[in-house]
C-alpha cells in the first residue's frame, strides 16, 4: 500500500478531492430554490393576423423577438441588479445565506463582482420556437426567490413601457412643432394671395386673361367676317359710298376694341393682366404647397400618435412566478457523478502521461 502510495500519487489526490467533493455536495452545500416564470411581450392593440410562411416553418409565431431580447438584456443587466439590491436586499440575502461557497463572499463587494454573482443566480433564456422569454430565479428561500422574480417582471414591463413612450414622445413633440411651423406658413401664403386679388381687384386673373382671350377670339372672327363682306362691296360700289363707309367704321371699331383687349393682356408698361396672372400663379401654388405640407404634417401626426399607443408594451404572464416548494438546485448526484467521471479521466490520462515518461527512461 505504501509503495502504491508512493508510485501513484496522483491517484490518491484524486481519490481525497473525490471524497471532498462528495462530501461537500451531500452535506454542505446549501439548498437553493428556483422559482420560474415564462412571459411573452405584447402590444395592447387588435391587428388583422397575417400568414407567415417563414414563421410557420421555424415554429415562432412571435413578431416581438427583438422587443423581447431587449427585455433580456434590462434584466440581466447591472441597472436591474441595482433596482434589486434597493427592492429586495440583493446583497445581504446572497450573503448572509447559504454555504461558504455558493454564496456572496462579501456583502460589500464591488458592483461588478455582484453582477457577475447575479448572472450565476438568475437566468433568462429566449425560447425562439415557442416565442417564451423563460425566467429562472436561484434563492436561498422560496419567498426569497419569488420575490425577485415578480419584480423582474414588474420593473421589465416598466422599463419597456417607459422606453417606448419615451421614443414616442420625442417624435409627437418634434411633429407638432413642425405641423406649428407649417401652419404658420399656410396662414401667411393664403393671406398673400388673398391681399393680392384684394390689390388687383381679381378673384381669379388666369379665368379673366382665359375669358379676354376668348373675347378677342370673337371679335377677330367679325372682323373677318366684316372685312369679307366689305371686299364683296368694293366689287359694285364706290369707297364712298354709305355702306362701304359703315363698313370700314365697323373694322375700324373691331380693329381698336381688339388692340385694347390685347392691350389688357399684355403692354409693355402698367400692370398688364399677363404680369398679374403669372404673379397670382406663383402665390397659388405656394399656397397649395404650404396645404399640402400642412395636411400631410397633420396626417403624420396623428399616425404618430396612433403608433404611440402601439409601442406600449404589455408583459403577458404565461406563467406566474412559482413559490418553490422544495429545492431544485444543487443537483448533488449529478455534480457528484460529474466530477467523479471528470477526476478519473484526468487522472488516468496523467498515469499514462508517468508510465510513458517511465517507459523511456528504462
Amino acid at each position: 500500500m505504501k509503495n502504491f502510495c508512493a508510485k501513484n500519487p496522483h491517484w490518491i489526490l484524486c481519490l481525497i478531492l473525490i471524497f471532498l467533493v462528495s462530501v461537500y455536495w451531500s452535506v454542505w452545500a446549501s439548498d437553493r430554490y428556483v422559482s420560474h416564470a415564462n412571459v411573452v411581450l405584447e402590444s395592447p392593440q387588435i391587428s388583422t393576423p397575417e400568414v407567415n410562411f417563414s414563421a410557420l416553418l421555424s415554429g415562432s409565431g412571435s413578431a416581438n423577438t427583438a422587443d423581447m431580447l431587449l427585455l433580456r438584456d434590462y434584466l440581466l443587466s447591472v441597472d436591474m441588479l441595482q433596482i434589486l439590491v434597493e427592492k429586495a436586499d440583493f446583497r445581504e440575502q446572497y450573503a448572509n445565506n447559504g454555504d461558504f461557497i455558493s454564496r456572496l463572499g462579501n456583502s460589500n463587494a464591488p458592483l461588478e463582482e455582484l453582477h457577475d454573482y447575479y448572472l450565476k443566480r438568475v437566468s433568462v433564456e429566449l425560447d425562439d420556437y415557442a416565442g417564451v422569454l423563460r425566467i429562472n430565479v436561484e434563492a436561498y428561500t422560496p419567498s426569497e426567490a419569488h420575490k425577485i422574480a415578480q419584480l423582474l417582471l414588474i420593473e421589465g414591463e416598466k422599463h419597456m413601457n417607459e422606453m417606448g413612450r419615451r421614443l414616442a414622445e420625442e417624435q409627437v413633440a418634434f411633429l407638432e412643432s413642425q405641423v406649428a411651423e407649417l401652419k404658420k406658413e399656410f396662414d401667411s401664403s393664403r393671406q398673400d394671395l388673398l391681399d393680392y386679388q384684394n390689390e388687383n381687384g381679381l378673384v381669379s386673373p388666369t379665368n379673366t386673361v382665359e375669358n379676354i382671350n376668348s373675347v378677342v377670339a370673337t371679335l377677330e372672327g367679325q372682323l373677318a367676317i366684316a372685312k369679307a363682306r366689305k371686299t364683296a362691296l368694293s366689287s359694285y360700289q364706290s369707297a364712298r359710298s354709305t355702306e362701304m363707309m359703315r363698313v370700314d367704321s365697323e373694322i375700324s371699331a373691331l380693329n381698336q376694341q381688339i388692340q385694347k383687349e390685347r392691350d389688357r393682356v399684355a403692354k409693355q408698361t402698367g400692370n398688364a393682366l399677363n404680369a398679374i396672372s403669372s404673379e397670382y400663379q406663383t402665390l397659388q401654388l405656394q399656397a397649395q404647397f404650404a396645404q399640402e405640407s400642412y395636411s400631410g404634417a397633420l396626417s403624420a401626426l396623428q399616425n404618430t400618435r396612433i403608433e404611440a399607443a402601439r409601442k406600449l408594451k404589455q408583459v403577458s404572464i404565461l406563467q406566474s412566478p412559482t413559490m418553490p416548494q422544495y429545492p431544485e438546485q444543487p443537483e448533488r448526484l449529478y455534480n457528484i457523478v460529474v466530477f467523479l467521471v471528470i477526476s478519473l479521466f484526468l487522472t488516468l490520462i496523467v498515469n499514462m502521461l508517468i508510465l510513458i515518461v517511465r517507459d523511456h527512461r528504462e
